[in-house]
């Protein structure tokens, strides 16, 4: 993966999540790819492939079950407000 000077690396890598979910590699439901095989796929180290999968988390466009991993939000979870 290319990145930018002025990018930050761990943005870098949430964007790429973010491409590849918006062109259908990774489907609602689906698994991603756990932090060590997201490191050496894209070239960065485990702990920035952590923080761009906890800001994905965060903004919930990603989800995680205990036990199972880390998942794609189907559109109408990761759009529905908290109440």
């Amino acid at each position: 993966m290319d990145f930018k000077p002025d990018e930050l690396r761990w943005q870098a890598v949430a964007d790429e999540i973010r491409r590849r979910i918006a062109e259908g590699i990774y489907q609602p439901g689906m698994p991603v790819p756990g932090e060590p095989r997201l490191a050496v796929e894209l070239g960065v180290s485990k702990g920035t492939a952590r923080r761009a999968l906890n800001a994905l988390l965060a903004d919930g466009t990603l989800y995680s079950v205990l036990g199972k991993g880390t998942f794609v939000s189907r559109r109408d979870e990761a759009s529905a407000p908290d109440n």
